[in-house]
């Protein structure tokens, strides 16, 4: 028997690598292949939108970013996305400023407050609603939201109306307000799901010990939950903007589209990228439509930024916790 120390210490050999069966390989290859497959279809959408948008900007007799008129089937054609822009990003802000406290307000009762015969239906109910159609939204919103709110658009006028921001001619109430407000209610199901997902993962053993030091239910959520939380919340913020960004048929259903910029948001006009390419492309020509790829490439470069920001923000968050 050997027992010198040589052999006393030495360690245990290491285990076969799993990687190395061949079902591991396959699995390994196939995801590999998944993930360069997603890259290789990113970049071929953005050389063709890319290389379809050169070609309307080079016949664009305006300045792209900042036209305000958009007719590129006349014997002059101008287009730009100024209008379009703008209208894209203030009712995708506006909505998340509506739908994102709402939101994680639901998720925290129905994770914690709620009782249990009371959170089960309620999860199913949210979970529902963020299955309903565009199209069906955008018919409750023209039909039922739209006439409802010129009560709401005057009260608004009475006490802010000296922002200007919040100025009501008596008008139709199909603006960018009535569009965010659409928006939130499309999107809050989604941030809500996935905020009570997020939620219920939080540490059982640290609110258990809050609560046996003597805190309330609202200072485990503010110490514990909310903090673990805030990535995931992030997260459900990011894919309720992204549906915000690029929602079409909803928009095109409720929105008057008028390529002016008011300082009101409650005065018809406006309009966002999603919205003017399903309602332009089919009597476009062959410029027109390169137009709205344009314009679509814009969109297509917006929706990666805040993607990318929402990354950084998780993972500086994350370094941070850490």
């Amino acid at each position: 028997m050997d027992i010198s120390p040589t052999s006393a210490t030495s360690p245990p050999p290491r285990p076969t690598r799993a990687a190395t069966r061949a079902g591991d390989r396959i699995f390994l290859a196939l995801s590999r292949g998944s993930g360069v497959l997603l890259l290789v279809i990113m970049a071929a959408i953005a050389v063709f939108l890319t290389v379809r948008a050169a070609n309307a900007i080079s016949e664009d007799e305006g300045n792209f970013l900042t036209t305000f008129a958009w007719d590129p089937n006349s014997a002059h054609p101008t287009f730009g996305i100024a209008v379009l822009a703008f209208g894209t990003v203030v009712s995708s802000v506006i909505a998340m400023a509506i739908a994102v406290p709402i939101a994680v307000g639901i998720a925290l009762f129905v994770s914690h407050y709620a009782p249990r015969r009371l959170a089960s239906p309620l999860a199913f109910v949210i979970d529902l609603l963020a299955a309903v159609p565009s199209i069906v939204y955008g018919l409750w919103g023209a039909l039922f939201l739209v006439p409802h709110l010129s009560g709401v658009y005057s009260w608004l006028d009475d006490y802010f109306g000296w922002t200007g921001v919040f100025s009501y001619s008596g008008g139709p109430s199909r603006s960018i307000f009535t569009i965010s407000i659409l928006l939130a209610i499309m999107i809050l199901p989604i941030v809500t799901s996935v905020s009570r997902e997020v939620f219920l993962q939080a540490p059982k053993t640290q609110e258990e010990a809050a609560l046996a030091l003597g805190a309330t239910r609202w200072e485990v959520i503010r110490m514990s939950v909310l903090p673990f939380g805030r990535s995931g919340v992030i997260s459900a913020s990011m894919l309720g903007l992204g549906r915000a960004l690029g929602e079409t048929m909803a928009v095109a259903t409720v929105l008057s589209p008028g390529f002016v910029i008011n300082a009101s948001l409650l005065e018809p006009g406006g309009g966002t990228f999603a919205q003017n390419i399903a309602s332009s492309f089919k009597e476009s020509g062959e410029l027109g439509k390169d137009a709205l790829i344009a314009s679509g490439l814009v969109l297509f470069a917006l929706t990666l930024l805040v993607n990318g920001a929402a990354r950084m923000i998780i993972s500086r968050r994350k370094e941070y916790t850490a």
